[in-house]
């Protein structure tokens, strides 16, 4: 299974004029990570998901999501 997670949380926090670092400071992330995230290189716990949700005042489900391959692929 690929382990990229895809995210629109560029998306959703330029939807809100929302830099980076005002994004981390209103999270109570740093904004290393915010950068890391967004860039693929980082997949957030789900205490930072949540964190990351409830700022930009959308669902985790509309924050990050797999694609249907990482379903199919995914043992449950």
């Amino acid at each position: 299974m690929d382990e990229t997670l895809f995210t629109t949380m560029k998306l959703q926090r330029a939807r809100r004029n929302l830099t980076q670092a005002q994004l981390a400071d209103l999270s109570g992330i740093t904004r290393k990570s915010i950068n890391a995230i967004e860039s693929g290189r980082m997949v957030p716990s789900i205490l930072l998901a949540l964190k990351l949700a409830r700022t930009l005042g959308v669902t985790v489900e509309e924050l990050f999501s797999l694609t249907p391959s990482e379903v199919d692929d995914f043992d449950c």
